[in-house]
């Protein structure tokens, strides 16, 4: 006997309430998540590239005439720092669940704070060196951490925008960068800090450390123990990162984790064609973005202005960068496209490289015109490529290894940034940004090829190709669609 037509109605208004409840606690807890987690990790971030690229601003103070080195030693320095960067960042992630990122990350920031302060204090080559290195192995694994922490916070379709956001930091940082190198450069030197640079060092790597104190008093460990969510939005949350990672996911309270650590599970990350398509072409993206950073001051000397004036002149193009890249992600989401949107912002700096390259010494204005364009389709590709991997990884350690390794990978691309910008192609760098050109233009073309790969498991999952892994809960699921 059919029901009778009220019945029918109420059934409909209670699934109609409780629709309208859930999304009301769904906002509530990104919310919550976007004011108490993002800010702490876009200060995090922030710090990573002060204590990355202030270097930069100190090597137009004296640093290099101060400690005797030369410009190839310089760039030994940078091979180093990237050298145990990278090498720190796969065990890094592997350990996180372990030691638990509320610990592990403000640690690793503490760190390396107090070794960027020892950088105002080296006197010759080996103490440079030797710090440098110590950086890289403090600082490597904050990025990886931070975005296997973040796909743990939320799912696939809001990841890119939170990367974001988070990333502008990066861009921001040579903004804020800049400003802070001026003023800083201006504090009166004594018997101990003997050069204004110096001070550029102790101040930032003295801040790097207090933030990284507060971070430990305000980070969760996991959305099932955020104190600032109710035991209701725990529930939500974490039920919507099962269904988005179709993945048993790890928590972090409740019945023991039902995931154990394989190495078969490694391996699988390291096998994965769109970790080399998507970790080459960030690699390229990198060595870019790298060099653009460290050498932006120098590059703006050489258009004409002082040492003082070439700080605030590298401010612009950073501050326009952090809106183009938030407005790239938001798009990228809204999509749920991450390799599609890259193959239209990239050709954006490629058109900057190209030009910039061929424009004359006696033009100064354009070039830096072309920084604009550098800057913004450089920084407005990470948070795609950045995520991408994280998106179409299941099962914790796959994603754990993946994330980490596609960083490593990108971050050989410091080991280029060494040597692309010379101080023997000044003034024009002609040559060095041909070979920033040519690195972007593969990587324009990696992106495309890992779009068509990721588009083929899409369709052989539609023909009962991955049948045979139902059941395992990882990214093989046929349920699971990667994300192009």
């Amino acid at each position: 006997m059919d029901a009778h037509p009220d019945e029918n109605l109420k059934a409909e208004v209670i699934v109609h309430e409780e629709d309208v409840r859930a999304k009301k606690i769904i906002r509530k807890v990104l919310w919550k998540l976007d004011t108490r987690v993002l800010p702490v990790l876009a200060l995090l971030f922030l710090c990573s590239f002060l204590d990355r690229t202030n270097v930069g601003n100190a090597k137009i103070l004296g640093l290099e005439k101060d400690l005797g080195i030369t410009n190839g030693q310089y760039a030994n320095s940078l091979c180093i720092f990237y050298a145990f960067y990278i090498a720190s960042e796969l065990p890094s992630n592997l350990v996180l669940k372990r030691i638990s990122p509320r610990v592990w990350l403000p640690t690793l920031t503490v760190l390396w704070g107090i070794v960027g302060m020892s950088l105002g204090f080296v006197r010759n080559e080996a103490d440079f060196l030797a710090v440098r290195a110590l950086l890289g192995l403090t600082e490597g694994g904050l990025l990886p951490g931070m975005v296997l922490y973040l796909s743990s916070m939320y799912t696939r379709g809001e990841l890119a925008l939170r990367i974001g956001l988070f990333y502008t930091t990066a861009s921001l940082s040579g903004a804020f960068g800049g400003l802070l190198a001026r003023g800083l450069s201006a504090i009166p030197t004594t018997s101990t800090v003997d050069a204004s640079w110096r001070w550029i060092m102790i101040i930032e790597g003295l801040l790097t450390s207090v933030i990284g104190a507060l971070a430990y008093l305000v980070l969760p460990n996991s959305v099932a123990t955020a104190s600032f969510l109710s035991q209701e939005e725990k529930e939500v949350a974490q039920s919507r990162l099962q269904q988005s990672h179709t993945a048993t996911l790890p928590l972090s309270a409740g019945p023991p984790d039902p995931e154990r650590f394989k190495w078969s599970e490694v391996a699988r990350g390291l096998k994965s064609p769109q970790l080399w398509l998507s970790g080459t072409a960030y690699f390229a993206i990198l060595a870019a973005l790298y060099s653009f950073g460290l050498f932006l001051p120098t590059i703006v000397v050489q258009l004409g202005y002082t040492a003082n004036k070439a700080q605030l002149m590298s401010v612009p193009p950073y501050a326009v960068a952090a809106v183009i890249t938030v407005v790239i992600a938001y798009i990228s989401d809204r999509l749920k496209l991450r390799g599609v949107v890259m193959l239209f912002s990239l050709p954006v700096a490629i058109i900057g490289y190209a030009a910039i390259s061929q424009l004359p010494d006696s033009n100064p204005n354009a070039k830096y015109g072309m920084v604009f364009l550098m800057a913004t389709g450089l920084y407005g590709s990470v948070p795609p490529v950045l995520v991408w991997i994280s998106n179409n990884s299941a099962g914790h350690y796959k994603r754990a290894t993946t994330t980490a390794a596609q960083l490593a990978i990108a971050n050989c691309g410091g080991f280029v940034t060494a040597f692309i910008y010379p101080n023997s192609e000044k003034p024009s760098y002609r040559k060095s940004h041909e070979i920033v050109l040519g690195l972007l233009c593969y990587a324009w073309l990696a992106v495309l090829l890992n779009v068509f790969y990721c588009a083929k498991v899409n369709r052989d999952k539609a023909r009962g190709k991955y049948d045979r892994y139902a059941g395992l809960g990882d990214d093989r699921e046929p349920a699971f669609k990667m994300v192009l």
